[in-house]
């Protein structure tokens, strides 16, 4: 199990841009097509861009036509939490990542399979980690 990171929001304060902060512990949106990898196709590895827990790899990005980055499964399901989220009139699942609790994006039912989960996240919301291509 990741080891919690609580900081106060002060000190998130400190850490993030404006609109990371915004985003990622007040749980803004981006606009969508607006974000840096929502048309990203490098190979890597997607880390929450608060504590840099791994969250998603680049095999299971896919081009959701929303506007956002979107997954079909995370690395792993210990890594994100879901949340009922019933602001803005709508019932979501919010996504957190579980080591420090920030806001992702949600995640919805009409991905593609196997899994048929949409992890719609905020470009933001993430730091991607180049894969080397070459072997060791």
């Amino acid at each position: 199990m990741p080891d919690k990171i609580n900081k106060s929001e002060q000190e998130w304060q400190t850490e993030l841009s404006p609109e990371q902060y915004r985003v990622l512990r007040e749980k803004g949106t981006e606009r969508a097509f607006t974000g840096e990898y929502y048309s990203h196709k490098e190979k890597g590895v997607y880390k929450c861009a608060a504590c840099g827990q791994a969250l998603f790899s680049s095999e299971a990005k896919y081009d959701s036509g929303s506007g956002w980055p979107s997954f079909y499964a995370p690395i792993d399901e210990e890594r994100v939490e879901e949340e009922r989220d019933t602001s803005l009139g709508m019932i979501r699942t919010e996504v957190l990542c579980s080591r420090c609790e920030s806001h992702l994006g949600h995640v919805f039912d009409d991905g593609p399979v196997p899994t048929g989960q949409r992890y719609c996240m905020n470009s933001i919301s993430l730091s991607f980690e180049k894969q080397e291509s070459h072997h060791h």
